[in-house]
């Protein structure tokens, strides 16, 4: 590389000799002048080299595609920050590169997991709405096996008191029963349906 070209302002460089004959550095110089010929000979030159980079990084074609045509917007939006005497234009291109690529995979990764994450969340809910619905089933079916085993009198009085929300006083009211024979069915009853359930656990 010639320093009195990189030395050279871009206009100069443009019109110093055919772009091809320019190195990637005077080229990459020339870009930073927003020159578009320049740009579009250094596209061809560097792009199968970004390709390259980003595949071995993705292992996805398309998605080394993609972040090839952002890591050259990069480079013609940035072209002005290249410093020749800090490295070559192959080095500061291959770390737009290799970086757009890494941060392209974390963004997929990020992605992913958030996707487990509520592919999971909607695992466990149903299978908890599931659980949860036999559950309940289960509940009524031991329930209604149990109450089956109490006298039609403690029965009447049980669904009264526990299924119809009455006091022991509505029981006797609505049953036209002294209040302490509904107490007394009351115990009997729920003695006989906690035994019942038991027996069916």
């Amino acid at each position: 590389m010639a320093a009195a070209a990189l030395s050279m302002a871009p206009s100069q460089i443009s019109t110093a000799r055919s772009f091809t004959d320019l190195t990637s550095e005077e080229l990459l110089v020339a870009v930073g002048g927003a020159d578009q010929a320049a740009f579009a000979v250094l596209y061809d030159r560097v792009s199968p080299q970004v390709l390259g980079v980003a595949l071995r990084v993705l292992r996805d074609r398309a998605l080394a595609e993609e972040v090839t045509q952002e890591v050259l917007v990069e480079v013609w939006r940035k072209a002005d920050r290249f410093d020749p005497d800090r490295g070559t234009a192959s080095g500061w291109i291959t770390t737009l590169a290799h970086r757009r690529a890494v941060d392209r995979v974390r963004s997929e990764q990020a992605s992913r997991d958030r996707d487990d994450r509520v592919s999971r969340r909607d695992e466990v809910r149903a299978f908890d709405s599931v659980a949860d619905e036999v559950q309940v089933n289960l509940d009524h079916w031991q329930v209604r096996r149990a109450l089956a085993t109490l006298t039609e009198r403690q029965r009447e009085a049980i669904e009264l008191a526990y299924f119809g929300g009455h006091t022991y006083r509505d029981v006797a009211r609505v049953l036209g029963i002294p209040e302490g024979t509904a107490k007394s069915r009351l115990r009997d009853g729920l003695l006989r349906l906690r035994e019942a359930l038991e027996g069916l656990v």
